[in-house]
């Protein structure tokens, strides 16, 4: 190291693994998109520095469900007001209710989000 150049890194393991054609076109795509064409290179950079994302989506399927209970409570409430030209009190507050929750199911939803670190 006296004349400043870098130790050349040795080596000298050999890892191997299969995959599916689908899989390895996929990774030739993959490669394409981030500009690499050295397949060892992209391999060993996503062993190393990759990470795999496993979300919850529970919270998800529950708003889901909330809107709908929602939008078929709002259709419910519109055909009744065409019908009956009123709309209850009632009505008008389980509405808010649904809204509210709807609002904080999404709020929940985006602090875990914005929680998801590297």
């Amino acid at each position: 190291m006296e004349d400043g150049s870098i130790p050349n890194l040795k080596r000298n393991i050999l890892l191997n693994f299969r995959v599916s054609e689908q899989e390895r076109d996929l990774i030739s795509e993959k490669m394409t998109a981030a500009g690499i064409n050295n397949k060892e290179a992209y391999l060993r950079k996503m062993v190393l520095d990759g990470y795999i994302v496993r979300l919850d989506i529970s919270p998800v399927k529950e708003m889901t469900c909330l809107l709908s209970n929602s939008t078929n409570n709002l259709n419910q409430i519109a055909r009744r007001a065409n019908e009956t030209r009123s709309v209850y009190e009632s009505d008008i507050r389980d509405l808010q209710a649904n809204y509210e929750k709807l609002w904080e199911q999404a709020a929940e939803i985006l602090q875990a989000l914005a929680a998801i670190k590297k």
